[in-house]
């Protein structure tokens, strides 16, 4: 992203800008009120009732973040657990940083001390009653999540998991409808969905300021080819080790190595695409109004890891098996797709592990309009230069006004020595301590479950999210981990993969994995239990 750190702040400004005046004061007094940002902004309240009584399972890397940013106001975290010392102690005591502070800085040391802590989900259910936990939220390797959260339903607790939902298709339709049997809710942490910045995006996207979209780039990019650089295959404690060895197989684990480094493995994890991927199909799909995919094919390769050469000699014996080079397209439908089959928007991803120069995010190109997603943290806008329009490119700011002849609204430029139309800092108005959307799912995880029961499920499907509902319950999720896990064996074919609308249905058998078999694989075993 070759841009001067003038025209990105500039690109942050004709953001702000964009969103309307009426949004902005709305925002601004959401965050001088009570209520969390979320709570105002998605339009939910606070709890009616005691916050919701609490558990976590898994307080690794991602369930210290939750941890860190959960909402104490609408949820009492009242139990732990976790299979690894090391991490159980880390939920506490955190990792000596802002992004994983641990339960002591957040709530207090008293209210940290009252916390059970479990060596095991089971160990944690089996104490369900006498602890009075209403609900959980899992953040454990992805074979798990789906397997833990059968038995969290089966408890009568509600689930929050982690993303990507399962481990396969067929885990997420059987969950859906147990939870829908159950009548509990099943929430996933797909969190672009809760974040503000991207729901302001995406009102800018819907309003057809960026003209039509025939092109979004996404990219996840980092750069682990200097040593002890991998976040994935840290090195295992010896309390782990001790603890566990022999002990993990029970627990759907073949090895403590298999625990710990799990993100390396097709049979713990689902790799770059899975892992990261996700998210940016999330964003996608939301860009182009929740859409399902007409079609993917790609690339991935373990090009790295293990290659003998130059600068990877140290590489040789890492123990992964999943690609750690991948380059995806997938082919989403246009708004008149169904008229003419050339209407069509193209999304790329690509993540590497051997380069990491520009950020992590997505690029949103519309005929009318440029939107750049950086980081989760920045948005910015520029304007199209092009023949016969007023100005545009990336030193021009812009303004909104209405379109002719009844349209919609449009951007319009000038140049920057005009000056701004408001005094801005350098975070575009939205200030630099912008939420990921972390701890406005678990609020509204919460406020769900207080107020939209008894019945979860009217008329047999969750509540609408336009009605208030989930804004990720199981089906939407579903068609994230669709979308991740399908990328996976079109690159594992080498083919171009059509996606089925019976993939998308809860209540059909077909799944991807069934219909895309790969070597020694039984397509029986995928199909989804109806």
């Amino acid at each position: 992203m070759e841009l001067t750190p003038e025209q990105q702040k500039l690109g942050k400004e004709n953001f702000s800008t964009a969103v309307s005046v009426s949004r902005r004061d709305f925002l601004k007094g959401a965050v001088a009120g009570s209520t969390g940002l979320g709570a105002a902004y998605f339009g939910y309240e606070e709890l009616k009732g005691e916050p919701v009584r609490t558990a976590f399972i898994g307080t690794g890397d991602e369930g210290n973040i939750l941890l860190s940013e959960h909402p104490p106001k609408f949820m009492d975290v009242v139990a732990v657990a976790d299979l690894r010392p090391s991490n159980q102690k880390r939920a506490i005591h955190g990792d000596g940083n802002d992004a994983r502070i641990g339960l002591i800085r957040k709530v207090g040391k008293e209210k940290a001390g009252q916390v059970k802590i479990f060596d095991s989900h089971k160990d944690l259910l089996a104490a369900k009653d006498e602890l009075g936990i209403e609900a959980v939220v899992i953040a454990v390797p992805l074979n798990q999540h789906q397997p833990i959260g059968l038995e969290c339903l089966d408890a009568g607790l509600h689930v929050l998991t982690e993303k990507l939902m399962a481990h396969n298709i067929k885990q997420c339709k059987e969950w859906i409808r147990k939870a829908r049997e159950k009548n509990l809710l099943l929430a996933v942490g797909h969190q672009r969905h809760y974040s503000v910045l991207y729901d302001n995006a995406a009102s800018l996207v819907h309003d057809g300021l960026l003209g039509d979209i025939k092109f979004i780039r996404a990219q996840w990019h980092r750069n682990n080819s200097f040593p002890n650089s991998d976040q994935w295959n840290p090195g295992i404690k010896k309390e782990d080790m001790e603890a566990l060895e022999g002990k993990v197989q029970e627990f759907g684990y073949e090895s403590v190595e298999q625990l710990v480094r799990w993100r390396l493995f097709n049979g713990t994890g689902g790799g770059l695409m899975a892992e990261l991927g996700s998210h940016q199909m999330d964003a996608a799909s939301i860009f182009l109004g929740h859409v399902h995919p007409i079609a993917v094919s790609g690339y991935g390769g373990k090009n790295f890891y293990g290659v003998k050469g130059v600068g990877s000699l140290d590489k040789q014996d890492d123990p992964r098996d999943i690609d750690d080079h991948i380059y995806v397209t997938f082919e989403f439908p246009g708004p008149h797709y169904a008229e003419d089959q050339n209407d069509k928007a193209i999304v790329t991803y690509s993540s590497i592990n051997t380069n990491r120069f520009e950020p992590y995010g997505e690029w949103v190109y519309g005929s009318r309009g440029t939107l750049i997603m950086k980081g989760e943290k920045e948005a910015l806008l520029y304007k199209e230069e092009g023949r016969g329009s007023q100005g545009g490119g990336p030193d021009q700011r812009l303004w909104v006004v209405s379109g002719s002849a009844g349209g919609g609204p449009v951007l319009e430029a000038y140049e920057t020595s005009s000056g701004s139309a408001k005094k801005s800092d350098d975070s575009g108005g939205w200030g630099d301590n912008i939420s990921r959307g972390y701890t406005e799912e678990m609020e509204h995880f919460c406020y769900a479950i207080r107020n939209q029961g008894p019945d979860y499920y009217p008329g047999g499907k969750p509540l609408p999210r336009e009605e208030g509902g989930l804004r990720c319950n199981g089906v939407v999720a579903m068609a994230d981990a669709i979308m991740a896990l399908t990328a996976n064996r079109a690159m594992a074919r080498h083919e171009r993969v059509v996606f089925k609308d019976s993939w998308f249905d809860p209540d059909s058998p077909d799944t991807p994995e069934a219909d895309l078999p790969l070597e020694g694989e039984n397509p029986e075993d995928f199909r989804a239990t109806v």
